[in-house]
């Protein structure tokens, strides 16, 4: 079986194992956020995803940095989500730890990706 070039980044696989997580730890939420906070914060985390494989596809590099612009925006929506979550204790305080981690790595990872792409820009 063929691997696509955004399996195979580390940014993808660690935005993978942390939309994971989101899905499993929301699936305890109250039954009147289902269709709020817990659908608001499982789309984000899906686009975060999304949109570096459909940056990682784009031809030019431009194309490419705007997609991982989008998918930082996307992590930074669901940084507020686990922020809000956090506050109504509907998530324990040990995976509030875990996920802000992951996230601030992520967002690491994907600045990097981005500038990547930006200064291929560059002349």
């Amino acid at each position: 079986m063929h691997t696509f070039a955004f399996e195979k980044l580390t940014v993808w696989q660690n935005t993978r194992k942390l939309a994971i997580l989101i899905y499993k730890i929301t699936r305890d939420f109250p039954d009147d956020e289902k269709f709020g906070l817990v659908s608001q914060i499982r789309r984000a985390i899906v686009s975060v995803s999304s949109n570096i494989a459909e940056g990682s596809s784009r031809i030019t590099h431009k194309d490419q940095a705007h997609f991982y612009s989008i998918s930082f925006s996307s992590l930074m929506e669901v940084l507020s989500q686990v922020i809000l979550s956090n506050d109504l204790e509907f998530i324990t305080q040990q995976h509030y730890e875990t996920v802000r981690e992951d996230i601030e790595s992520i967002s690491i990872q994907l600045n990097a990706l981005r500038n990547a792409s930006m200064n291929k820009l560059k002349p």
